[in-house]
């Protein structure tokens, strides 16, 4: 490696510290409106090089007016707060910069995965021919288990393409890159079925059903249940014991997307979210969003490995060229050239333990539930959420959440974000920033409350 890595690494632990030593002072973000950017940043790309110096200086100013995501007023994402050791895995896997599609190229890099996927499996008490893969991000684990239940109804379809109606069914809650997915398998947004929820954003199971039996009788082919363990608005866990019985008394494949409230797998203490996930077909979860992994750390496993084989194996004698399938996990995932998202995983993982994993989702409760207490407790707020969601839903007196949430934003106070669910427009408060304590909490109402009385 030259030696510019090295010098370069040293102006990036300086950028880090400006970022780390400022983040008090300048809160989540200064606000600019986009349209201003290009006139008050230097950020065209010019013919000739610059100095350092004059690199540095631009960079300052950009993360200045960049969102800070883990500091103690970021409540807006499914996202906040990056731990050290999973920082350290990925700073590694850019300096790297290994492919995983082989073990030729990425060589223990591979077994890293491997060993992230097996144990995942086990804990789910997924069985032993189970597998998985890490792909770019819950969308396209979403997307790589529509795949795998189109193939595994119709398996001519990967050859041949599709000819019948195939149908999948969703809550109305449910994440949006379920209707993309749709589009980009060929099933058609307008074949998926949005199925009712409750006051709580649960799905409904009768609601589902009759669905289901609408179709098969209109000459349609059921195939998909996508099952929401943490909604991205109210943070509702669909009722995935139902839903399994469904599943199986009409042969189709379901698929528990808990990109948000998945990791709850590690918990000991809230392992009673997760009942049902073991009779799934397939299940992912994202660790950048509750246990602190930088984007993007999400896992994707099926219970049984050979149907990643089959949906996405494609020969190319120039990449395949060494080692067994099992060790070229090209020939299962959607993607080839993947970037290496295990080692932030595994580094954060192996340091801490699944002890430590279980504290971090332990510790993202503690504090949802200290604000949910406070807003049931106090007659200024309405609830809209129920006790053990990482998303808290509210209204403030009778302030308009929108214009509240746009101008705190504006205003540098903290950032949040509004919500809709069931006709109800509301504040959604998403903890799950582990670096947070009590006080973090509480002065996050005492900040809005402040502004909101005195602003708006």
């Amino acid at each position: 490696m030259s030696k510019k890595i090295s010098d370069d690494l040293n102006t990036f632990n300086q950028l880090a510290k400006y970022l780390i030593d400022s983040s008090k002072k300048m809160g989540v973000s200064k606000y600019i409106e986009a349209e201003k950017v290009l006139t008050n940043f230097n950020i065209e790309l010019n013919e000739n090089e610059i100095s350092d110096k004059k690199l540095v200086e631009y960079l300052k100013k950009i993360i200045s007016y960049t969102p800070k995501t883990s500091t103690n007023l970021f409540f807006n994402q499914l996202f906040g707060g990056i731990d050290s050791k999973a920082m350290l895995g990925d700073l590694l896997a850019v300096i790297l910069n290994n492919s995983m599609s082989t073990y030729k190229i990425a060589g223990p890099m591979i077994l890293i995965e491997k060993e992230i996927i097996k144990n995942v499996c086990k804990i789910i008490n997924y069985p032993s021919n189970s597998g998985g893969t890490i792909p770019t991000g819950g969308s396209m684990s979403n997307f790589m288990s529509m795949v795998l239940a189109r193939d595994k109804k119709i398996k001519s379809i990967k050859h041949k393409g599709i000819s019948d109606k195939l149908i999948c069914y969703t809550s109305d809650n449910s994440h949006y890159s379920i209707s993309k997915n749709a589009s980009f398998t060929g099933i058609g947004k307008d074949n998926v079925r949005y199925i009712n929820t409750n006051h709580f954003g649960e799905m409904i199971t009768k609601d589902l059903e009759i669905a289901i039996k609408k179709d098969i009788k209109n000459g349609h082919v059921p195939f998909l249940i996508n099952a929401t363990m943490g909604t991205t608005v109210m943070g509702a866990i669909d009722p995935l014991n139902d839903i399994s019985s469904i599943c199986q008394k009409y042969s189709l494949w379901m698929h528990v997307d808990g990109a948000y409230g998945g990791a709850t797998i590690f918990s000991k203490k809230y392992n009673n979210l997760n009942k049902g996930i073991e009779k799934s077909d397939s299940f992912c979860f994202n660790a950048h969003k509750t246990l602190g992994a930088p984007l993007s750390s999400s896992i994707f496993v099926v219970r049984e490995k050979n149907h990643l084989h089959y949906s996405f194996q494609n020969e190319a004698e120039y990449l395949y060229q060494t080692d067994s399938d099992e060790y070229n996990l090209g020939k299962s995932s959607f993607e080839c050239g993947r970037r290496n998202n295990s080692l932030k995983f595994w580094t954060l993982w192996k340091s801490i333990g699944t002890e430590g994993l279980s504290y971090k989702i332990d510790h993202n409760y503690y504090l949802a539930n200290i604000a949910y207490d406070y807003v049931k407790n106090n007659t200024n707020y309405t609830l809209f959420s129920k006790k053990n969601s990482l998303s808290i839903c509210f209204n403030y007196k009778d302030y308009d959440p929108i214009q509240i949430c746009t101008n705190l934003y504006k205003n540098n106070i903290l950032m949040v974000g509004y919500g809709e669910c069931n006709g109800n427009v509301f504040i959604r408060m998403v903890c799950v920033n582990r670096e947070n304590d009590k006080e973090d909490i509480l002065n996050f109402f005492k900040y809005l409350e402040n502004f909101a009385d005195n602003k708006n």
